[in-house]
């Protein structure tokens, strides 16, 4: 997972950071979705498993390795990259100014209990605080959440009606 894994990638034209990173819209039939609650000292967020890609990874390559890390997600079939979010804001350890994702669809025949290959330990010192199926139905319906993507809501329920999109499209932060 490694919020300082990769090396900062200044922009061309700015001196900001940012951290390419990957992430999974893991969704099963009923539908729901598979969330990680992360813990910062700003508050709660409920956000996609993944997280940034190590030197020399590709997305997909990025993204099985956090779905075995975050969720315990092995074998994955990696879907169509739906979604692309930047997003600026400072890490924590102060090693990025910002973040751009490339988030894949990742569709699952059941929902499965989250078995994550990193130790709760481990997770905690990532800011991850939980894992856990979210019904859409729950999501539209939750009150006081702070979800990232921050439209996520909306989001899901524009798949649910008409499908994957046909290409990325650019997702508030």
């Amino acid at each position: 997972m490694g919020i300082c894994g990769t090396h900062p990638v200044t922009e061309p034209g700015s001196s900001l950071r940012i951290r390419p990173a990957t992430r999974a819209l893991v969704i099963s039939p009923r539908p729901a979705v598979l969330l990680v609650r992360f813990e910062f000292p700003a508050g709660s967020r409920w956000a996609l498993p993944g997280g940034g890609l190590e030197p020399d990874e590709d997305h997909a390559t990025a993204l099985r390795r956090e779905l075995r890390e975050e969720v315990g997600l092995r074998d994955v079939e990696i879907g169509p990259h739906i979604w692309t979010r930047e997003h600026i804001f400072p890490f924590i350890n102060g090693l990025w100014d910002g973040q751009r994702e490339h988030i894949f669809a990742v569709p699952v025949a059941d929902e499965f209990d989250p078995s994550p290959e990193m130790t709760w330990a481990e997770l905690n010192a990532e800011y991850v605080f939980e894992v856990r199926w979210w019904s859409v139905d729950d999501i539209r319906r939750a009150d006081a959440i702070t979800w990232s993507p921050s439209g996520l809501p909306g989001l899901l329920e524009e798949i649910v009606r008409t499908g994957f999109p046909g290409s990325p499209i650019d997702v508030a932060p």
